[in-house]
């Protein structure tokens, strides 16, 4: 068997109700193709979150159970998932020690809203839904109006119509982390 470009790496995603259903299962099958292995995490263990457009997603393990240093990158999401999620303080203490570990974190449309509220963002570059554009400058990050922005460690794109952008763009920045 042929290795794959992210053999033995791992990917966190958050899950949540109203999840971006699109922006969860595009990223998370990707990833998969590509050999990371992924861990969908949500405030219920093997709880059955469904998507804005009905699509259920079920969580593998707790938010609170996680730990940055099992993952080599984060995904946040999009939808109204990430308005929640942001007030969980598990999901910003993780979001603060996979920055501090410069490790990916990735965002797509609404999922910056929690990085926001990690206060990850300053002085980042980044883009996404034009819809929080203004929380995203707010919170000092500079905003880009691109299918996708690659700042670092961090990756963030604008709507689902980015998605082929933001997943090459993770890919990539995995591989060029070195695997522990």
């Amino acid at each position: 068997m042929s290795s794959k470009p992210l053999d033995g790496y791992r990917v966190l995603i958050f899950v949540g109700d109203a999840y971006e259903d699109l922006e969860l299962w595009y990223p998370k099958l990707r990833l998969e193709e590509a050999g990371a292995h992924v861990t969908l995490a949500g405030e219920e263990m093997g709880e059955t979150y469904e998507g804005k457009h009905g699509y259920p997603a079920v969580s593998d393990g707790l938010i609170a159970d996680m730990e940055e240093a099992d993952f080599h990158g984060v995904v946040c999401a999009g939808g109204w998932m990430p308005d929640k999620l942001r007030r969980n303080p598990k999901v910003l203490s993780l979001l603060k020690e996979f920055h501090d570990a410069q490790k990916m974190i990735a965002a797509i449309c609404h999922g910056g809203w929690m990085p926001i509220s990690a206060g990850i963002y300053k002085g980042v570059t980044v883009t996404g839904s034009p819809g929080i554009k203004d929380d995203l400058i707010n919170a000092g990050a500079k905003w880009e109006d691109k299918t996708v922005v690659v700042d670092r460690h961090f990756v963030s794109s604008r709507r689902p119509g980015d998605l082929p952008d933001f997943c090459r763009a993770m890919i990539h920045l995995l591989e060029e982390q070195p695997i522990a």
